[in-house]
């Protein structure tokens, strides 16, 4: 049985630890209200950005863009949106195995990883990481989204990479965060929807090849920075939630180690005091 010194020193470190995340879920709550209300103002963007283009491209025809097919090369770009930190819960791990487990081939893709918790994941399973981005993920803009664009998109065109996936976090609400891995280019066209829709052809002035060039760089920036904002406030949201679960465990340690130590205690007075009464028993 530990003794009432162990018990006692044991029962500090938690409280020194319980402290730290009582801090760590407080600064959490606070970016998470920030970047939840990010997050809410750039989702429908976001959504109706991917919803436009998918729609616009159905009602194209067989227009021949580079952009609209696969590249010649078996390489896939997977751009991965993880954290800088850890003490996430499963925030970074969720993605880390959305990515292993998504059925593409180890050898055929490129990691464009943005967050270190990521790349150091799939550089140690011998993923190949082609870039690493992990500086913006602390405080996203959209000219960083772009730059990220900006590079992926001169592989697909150099016929580096024949298609470009992104795995993030999407943010539901504060307590729920779902792992995406959603194919960007060349763009997935759903045919279940209403023919009539699709016969409706699209003009483009002055050319078709001009209007994507313009429109496809901007789609895929508008969801890379969407993302981006997106995976901040799931981060935040993991961590306020593992660190609120890391204060009740600890809360329940010490009351826990409490106990023993009362009971340690109480031991030791009982067996002081048949010490003592044996004694003036023996001098009796």
């Amino acid at each position: 049985m530990a003794s009432m010194r162990d018990i006692k020193r044991r029962r500090s470190s938690i409280q020194s630890t319980q402290q730290i995340t009582k801090a760590m879920k407080l600064v959490s709550t606070v970016k998470l209200q920030k970047a939840k209300n990010r997050a809410e103002e750039t989702n429908p963007y976001f959504n109706y950005m991917y919803q436009t283009v998918v729609s616009m491209l159905k009602r194209s025809g067989t227009i021949m863009h580079p952009y609209l097919k696969a590249g010649t090369s078996a390489k896939k770009a997977v751009v991965v949106i993880t954290s800088n930190r850890g003490l996430a819960g499963g925030y970074n791990s969720n993605v880390v195995k959305l990515v292993l487990d998504s059925g593409l081939k180890k050898e055929d893709l490129k990691i464009y990883a943005i967050g270190n918790k990521g790349r150091e994941a799939l550089e140690r399973r011998g993923y190949e990481i082609a870039a690493d981005y992990s500086g913006i993920i602390d405080a996203p803009a959209y000219e960083d989204a772009a730059a990220v664009c900006a590079e992926v998109l001169k592989a697909f065109q150099n016929e580096e990479i024949g298609e470009i996936y992104l795995a993030y976090t999407h943010f539901k609400n504060t307590v729920s965060h779902e792992p995406k891995l959603i194919k960007l280019l060349p763009v997935e066209l759903d045919n279940s929807e209403e023919q009539e829709d699709s016969n409706i052809l699209m003009n483009y002035e002055p050319s078709d090849e001009e209007a994507l060039d313009m429109i496809i760089p901007k789609y895929v920036t508008s969801l890379f920075y969407g993302a981006l904002v997106e995976a901040v406030a799931s981060e935040n949201g993991a961590r306020m939630q593992a660190m609120d679960s890391a204060t009740s465990n600890a809360e329940e340690m010490i009351s826990d180690l409490s106990l023993k130590y009362n009971r340690a205690r109480q031991g030791s007075i009982t067996q002081e005091l048949t010490e003592i009464i044996a004694g003036a028993s023996a001098i009796s």
